[in-house]
């Protein structure tokens, strides 16, 4: 079985340290928020995966391929150009949701968001507590 050889893993790096070195003001402000957010939903405790995300809880995933490995069930990142948070199974479940959010973009797994004014933060909650709890009762 082929392990994945993954740069993001989860490791003992300061989550606090690093969302305190973000320079700009608020996005670190919106990092914060965003912090206290996941770690309400998940009752975890975040955890550095790799250099740049915060992650929270994980689980482990097997491809049909024999690839395998493990990632967060949610986190985010504090990107120079956006707030990207990590909504593991996609959007695709989440039209409604999406559709009320407000000003973003997304990729497969990550939503950009220039700053929380920009969203609907209750909606935003939502997502990720509906995206977190789809994660478990799937992984466990």
């Amino acid at each position: 079985m082929a392990k994945a050889n993954l740069k993001t893993t989860q490791n003992e790096n300061d989550v606090r340290a690093f969302l305190d070195a973000v320079e700009d003001d608020k996005r670190r402000e919106d990092c914060l928020t965003v912090l206290n957010w996941m770690q309400k939903i998940t009752g975890k405790e975040a955890k550095m995966w790799g250099t740049s995300i915060v992650g929270f809880d994980e689980y482990h995933y097997k491809y049909e391929s024999g690839r395998e490995g493990d990632m967060f069930k949610v986190g985010f990142s504090p990107r120079k150009q956006n707030l990207t948070l990590y909504i593991m199974p996609g959007f695709g479940r989440y039209e409604e949701l999406m559709q009320q959010l407000g000003k973003y973009k997304t990729g497969k797994s990550c939503l950009y968001i220039k700053k929380l004014e920009d969203v609907d933060v209750e909606i935003l909650q939502q997502l990720i507590e509906e995206s977190y709890t789809y994660m478990t009762e799937k992984y466990g």
